[in-house]
């Protein structure tokens, strides 16, 4: 296995993503929810740039025990990220897809040591 330096720890805050090359495979880096995720830049629905969609918290409905619907909310303990082509969701620690758990996004080993930042490939 092979590392890809991808920038100094201290240039990728949280919310922030880093896109790297890797031969044809564009791999995105990003600091969510404390932690460092890093998934291939392709959406497994058309092939978007799905590392580059935005980072939105769970939407849940909201029913109550008598099954009533009383609308929707973020649910703060899962975050998303959101293919910005076509809206598919996929969770960040997971890489599943929300809508359909039979896709997901490729993931890549990340490494942050000496203040620097690096994927295993």
């Amino acid at each position: 296995m092979a590392e890809i330096f991808v920038c100094p720890s201290a240039e990728l805050s949280e919310g922030a993503r880093k896109l790297v090359e890797n031969g044809a495979d564009q791999i995105g880096v990003i600091r969510a929810s404390g932690a460092l995720h890093a998934f291939s830049n392709i959406c497994p629905h058309q092939g978007g740039p799905v590392c580059e969609g935005l980072l939105v918290h769970k939407v849940e409905e909201v029913i109550r025990a008598d099954k009533t619907y009383q609308g929707m909310r973020f649910n703060e303990d899962e975050l998303h990220i959101v293919c910005p082509w076509h809206g598919w969701e996929f969770n960040i620690e997971t890489g599943r897809c929300a809508g359909d758990g039979r896709q997901s996004l490729r993931r890549y080993k990340v490494i942050e040591r000496n203040e620097g930042i690096y994927v295993v490939v």
